[in-house]
């Protein structure tokens, strides 16, 4: 995560945050392309698609949004910052999402370890970002 947001920040500092927000899908799209016709890697069907949920298709979205903020907080508070508070972020999100069974996934309960283990990651986030 750090190296990849370190690039789009780079490339967003030339071509600007939205460009290389575009540039580093198409990229990845070229990638994805060969990966699964040119080198035929997939095991998947493509023909199920439409038995998919709606809402586990928003991945790319959630990614477009994703990767312009982290090239665009990168330059502002740091790497280390950036990624720190990515990290605390996501494995909070992680937690709810576990809790609840969100996104139609399986639901994980959580015990006071967790929180306490989340709480930790959060302190080492705070000394982090002073």
């Amino acid at each position: 995560m750090a190296v990849q947001g370190s690039l789009n920040a780079a490339l967003s500092k030339t071509i600007g945050l939205w460009e290389a927000t575009f540039v580093v899908h198409i990229t990845g799209t070229i990638v994805l392309l060969v990966a699964l016709f040119v080198l035929r890697v997939g095991r998947g069907n493509f023909a199920n698609l439409s038995d998919a949920s709606w809402y586990s298709c928003l991945g790319g979205v959630v990614s477009v949004f994703i990767i312009y903020l982290v090239a665009a907080s990168i330059p502002e508070v740091g790497v280390a910052n950036a990624t720190t508070a990515i990290i605390v972020g996501q494995v909070l999100m992680a937690l709810v999402i576990d809790q609840v069974g969100g996104l139609g996934l399986q639901r994980i309960s959580w015990g006071w370890e967790h929180v306490l283990g989340l709480a930790f990651l959060a302190f080492g986030a705070k000394l982090l970002l002073k």
